[in-house]
């Protein structure tokens, strides 16, 4: 159960940065960090700009002419290398930022035990690149695309057959690589651990469990497993069928 719960977490805090990536394509990186003394000292840049385009993003240096697209600099993500205090061990992390510096994504901290500074800030950044590469990040370009007919009917069947829903599908929206199906209007009553959603009849459809985010809630509906996300204005139960993410959209009223 520990275990699971864990998981659950992370998969809280991954997909909400995920997501927030997901909606930029361009990736500007700074020649110099503050932590360097030089431009692309210990090829900090260039590791960085390499593992970006590996990544998915398109990535240029703050010296390089930018697409058209890009004149808006609230289109780009601005790309950071921090390097944290510590003794004989070299320690980094990556930040990406808004245009109004809020950091979207913060990876986990890169570490090297290399005495040779190269080497050491080339492995520290690398690992530190291994939460970024784990985000599986794809743009998104902004569109979704409707799916009916039978490929409507075989997801419903899928998700009735674990229990996740039992009303009728009536719209499946591919976006950001999941599936959102239309739920009915679910209403929370508080318990000691968190909440049970209950339908108008009323009966307890689903279960939710308080976590440090007031957005978040471990979520169980039968025998599913899974998460409740607030994205916006509105709540999504989130979860494995046959290794796809499905995003179900639920009408909460708290």
């Amino acid at each position: 159960m520990k275990t699971r719960f864990l998981f659950l977490v992370v998969l809280i805090s991954s997909y909400c940065f995920a997501q927030s990536l997901n909606d930029y394509k361009t990736v500007l990186i700074p020649l110099k960090f503050d932590f360097t003394k030089t431009d692309n000292q210990y090829r900090l840049a260039t590791l960085s700009k390499f593992n970006l385009n590996k990544a998915g993003f398109q990535a240029y240096y703050d010296n390089e002419q930018l697409p058209k697209e890009n004149n808006d600099r609230c289109s780009l993500l601005y790309f950071d290398v921090v390097k944290e205090k510590s003794f004989l061990t070299t320690k980094v992390y990556i930040t990406f930022k808004n245009c109004d510096r809020k950091i979207i994504f913060k990876s986990d901290i890169g570490t090297s035990k290399e005495k040779d500074y190269q080497l050491a800030y080339t492995e520290a950044l690398n690992k530190a690149f291994v939460s970024v590469y784990a985000l599986q990040y794809k743009y998104n370009n902004g569109g979704s695309m409707v799916v009916s007919g039978p490929d409507v009917q075989n997801v419903s069947k899928g998700i009735t057959e674990v229990g996740a829903t039992s009303e009728p599908v009536k719209q499946v929206v591919i976006s950001r690589n999941t599936i959102v199906v239309s739920s009915k209007v679910l209403y929370a009553q508080p318990t000691t651990t968190g909440f049970q959603l209950i339908d108008s009849t009323p009966k307890v459809m689903m279960k939710v469990y308080n976590t440090s985010r007031k957005d978040s809630f471990i979520a169980t509906k039968g025998n599913t497993q899974g998460v409740l996300i607030a994205i916006g204005n509105q709540w999504f139960f989130e979860y494995y069928l046959n290794d796809i993410l499905i995003s179900e959209k639920v009408d909460v009223k708290f």
